[in-house]
């Protein structure tokens, strides 16, 4: 698959997460200066050398006899089949499932609200003990099948889309929460470390997408208490819907404005094939650069080839379907569900990007601590 097709799987991902929302159109938030008197340049980048390793297995939870789930029937409701990232996740998930003896049924579909109301009738009528709504279909768009699968006495599990700090939303029974806004503080101790605390940035982002309220306010947090006054942010509002035609000219249009942004962050990394040429339509290669997250093979790319992106803060697909499972498991054997299966991140930039693969690709990079880890945690081994 091309660059191109790779940036527009990641804009169809968002955008059928934004399908709950109503923003039409982009706004802005004049800059500000973050407040403090002095960047903490030493924590800022203690923590980014700490997140570049490769990440330990930290998640605890309860061990259970993960075998008794032996025979059931998990149906798994993605929120569309076509997007590279969605589906490999959910391949691995199903390796993980089988290597149980749990049978794992995929529901594909194209996004549409229709396709995932009828994979949760589906899932009812074929008695599933588990549906799974990987990359969280909208569970507000999905009231009445909801109330109809707990009726049928079948836990939904939702996947990736809250962050730790967020409760489970309404209809659901778990869910497997993302490291949202740890990512966002990242972010922004990289700029930080980066920029020596001269950082002027800025953030454009999606308000329609249902995490970036968190992540926006943890990253203006971390600039507020680790930039200090030296430092200076700006928001910039674009919806999904506008991506392909606004997110280069508003990037032009910021940095024209503000010819002193060194830094910009769009929050998720598909925009970064958009904003690349708005920071190089402006003149601007070498002196502005680009920090994001999610771990996308294309942008990983980028930093490698020297393209713009200087940081990544990426995820393992791997690792998330065994924390998906595992929290599967625990529903299907009646052991209590957990709160957070603590899935890591790891910063990349072009001291350890070639670890991901050259080219990049999805979950190389983070080792394999995390298989021993489930494991033991599922009695398989001591």
């Amino acid at each position: 698959m091309g660059t191109r097709l790779r940036w527009v799987s990641g804009v169809l991902a968002v955008t059928l997460v934004a399908a709950v929302a109503t923003a039409t159109a982009s706004t802005k938030a004049g800059p500000t200066a973050v407040s403090g008197t002095a960047a903490d340049i030493a924590y800022a980048s203690a923590q980014i050398a700490k997140y570049k390793a490769i990440p330990s297995f930290t998640f605890r939870g309860p061990k259970f006899n993960a075998a008794k789930a032996k025979g059931k029937l998990i149906f798994n409701i993605p929120i569309a089949s076509y997007i590279q990232y969605i589906d490999q996740t959910d391949q691995l998930m199903k390796t993980v499932a089988e290597s149980m003896g749990v049978k794992f049924v995929e529901f594909p579909n194209q996004g549409q609200p229709s396709q995932w109301v009828a994979g949760i009738n589906q899932a009812i009528a074929r008695k599933a003990d588990l549906i799974i709504l990987q990359g969280a279909p909208p569970p507000q768009l999905l009231g009445p099948q909801l109330a109809a699968a707990k009726k049928a006495g079948i836990p939904v599990l939702l996947t990736h889309i809250v962050d730790p700090t967020e409760a489970v939303p309404a209809g659901v029974t778990a869910s497997v929460p993302g490291p949202f806004q740890a990512a966002a503080r990242l972010e922004a101790d990289y700029v930080i470390k980066d920029t020596k605390g001269k950082a002027n940035v800025l953030i454009i982002v999606s308000d329609e997408v249902l995490p970036t309220a968190g992540i926006k306010k943890a990253m203006l947090d971390e600039f507020a208490k680790h930039c200090g006054s030296g430092c200076k942010t700006k928001i910039v509002n674009v919806p999904v819907v506008d991506w392909a035609t606004k997110l280069q000219s508003e990037t032009q249009a910021a940095l024209t404005a503000d010819p002193k942004i060194n830094y910009v962050i769009p929050i998720y990394d598909s925009m970064a094939g958009l904003v690349a040429p708005g920071i190089l339509a402006s003149g601007k290669k070498g002196k502005v650069k680009i920090a994001t997250y999610n771990g996308t093979p294309f942008v990983l790319k980028m930093i490698q080839d020297d393209n713009i992106v200087t940081a990544e803060v990426g995820e393992n697909l791997d690792w998330l379907a065994h924390a998906f499972m595992d929290q599967a498991f625990r529903m299907l054997t009646g052991t209590k569900t957990v709160a957070n299966e603590r899935t890591p991140l790891r910063v990349f930039d072009d001291s350890n990007v070639i670890q991901t693969g050259k080219p990049p690709v999805f979950q190389t990079g983070y080792g394999s601590a995390y298989v021993d880890g489930y494991n033991k945690i599922w009695g398989l081994s001591k």
